[in-house]
């Protein structure tokens, strides 16, 4: 576990801004967005562990850039969803880029074998929680 602390801190020291085009913290929450489109702002909290105030800050910050819009869910006139933008979508795609050559970086020790065995291997474990 701590190689793997030590790994994510040596990725987050070097996901910076000018390298994604976007600041760490706003590409984590939009990758999880494009992926879950629609979800709402409570969801949202939960499952990246940011309490309810963050978010609000969060979104406003996103949204502020235009890659997000809050909505009223028609469900439920008191929650909003988050959709993403056509400007958070090509954030999302420039950025994974830039995550992709840091990730080449950052990996260049392993062979391709070794980092999908690694990708399974850490995918499992995530799955399991």
């Amino acid at each position: 576990m701590h190689l793997l602390t030590r790994l994510a801190k040596v990725l987050h020291r070097k996901s910076t801004e000018e390298l994604l085009g976007v600041r760490f913290r706003h590409f984590i929450a939009l990758s999880y967005l494009a992926d879950r489109d629609g979800v709402s702002q409570q969801m949202l909290g939960e499952d990246l562990l940011v309490d309810a105030n963050n978010v609000v800050i969060l979104l406003n910050e996103l949204e502020a850039a235009g890659f997000v819009e809050r909505r009223r869910d028609p469900l439920d006139r008191r929650r909003h969803t988050v959709v993403v933008t056509e400007a958070g979508r090509r954030a999302i795609e420039r950025a994974e880029h830039a995550r992709e050559a840091l990730e080449d970086e950052v990996l260049a020790g392993l062979s391709p074998e070794e980092r999908a065995t690694l990708g399974d291997l850490l995918r499992r474990a995530v799955e399991v929680h």
